[in-house]
C-alpha cells in the first residue's frame, strides 16, 4: 500500500487487518487504490426506490450512453454503481460468513479501498433479459452494444477474460475513464 498517512489509508490499511485481507495484497496483484469521492449526484432512481450515486461526469456519461443505447431498442440497467468502503468490508463479512475463504471472496470481489466502484466512476450493467450480474451477460444485445459503443461516451469493461488484476471475468463492470479519484 502506499505509504501515505491519511485517515482513509488507516481505514483501509485496519479493514484489512480485520477480514485477514494480506497487506502486500494490492501490490500483488498490481490493484490501484480508489478514494472515494466528495460530491455524488443520483445517477438513477430504481422503481423500487433505490438510489444509484456515481460521480456528476460519470452520471451525465451513463444517462447519454442509456440513452443512446435506447435509441437503437437496447434497455441498459443499473445494477449497481458507488459503494463505499465500509459497504465494500460489509459484503466480505457477509460472504467470510457463509463458509467463503478470503482467497476465494478476493476472485470476485475488491477488497476495501480497491474497487472501482468507490471512485464512483463504476457500473454494474444488467439488461432486460440478463438483469441479474453473471457471465451470461456477454450474451446479450447489451453487451454487444456497450462493446461497440460505450468507448464513446468515455466507458470501457474494467475485468475482460484473463485479466491482470485476478479477477474473474465481468462482461456487466464498465468504468468511465473520463475521470478518476484514484491516487
Amino acid at each position: 500500500m502506499p505509504e501515505q498517512s491519511d485517515d482513509y489509508l488507516s481505514r483501509v490499511r485496519s479493514l484489512f487487518s480485520e477480514l485477514g485481507i494480506p497487506q502486500a495484497l494490492p501490490a500483488t496483484r498490481g490493484l490501484e487504490i480508489w478514494r472515494e469521492p466528495t460530491e455524488l449526484v443520483v445517477a438513477e432512481i430504481t422503481p423500487q426506490g433505490r438510489e444509484f450515486l456515481l460521480s456528476a461526469a460519470a452520471a451525465a456519461a451513463w444517462q447519454a450512453m442509456k440513452m443512446a443505447a435506447a435509441e437503437e431498442g437496447i434497455a441498459l440497467l443499473m445494477v449497481s454503481a458507488f459503494r463505499s468502503v465500509d459497504y465494500q468490508a460489509d459484503i466480505i463479512r457477509r460472504k467470510l460468513g457463509q463458509g467463503m475463504s478470503i482467497d476465494e471472496i478476493l476472485r470476485v470481489l475488491a477488497p476495501p479501498g480497491y474497487s472501482e466502484h468507490h471512485s464512483g466512476c463504476a457500473i454494474d450493467i444488467g439488461s432486460d433479459d440478463c438483469p441479474e450480474l453473471g457471465e451470461r451477460f456477454e450474451n446479450t444485445r447489451a453487451f454487444r452494444w456497450l462493446s461497440n459503443h460505450a468507448q464513446r461516451f468515455s466507458l470501457s469493461l474494467s475485468f475482460p477474460c484473463d485479466n491482470r488484476f485476478g479477477y474473474v471475468y465481468e462482461p456487466w463492470h464498465w468504468c468511465y475513464r473520463g475521470h478518476s479519484q484514484k491516487f
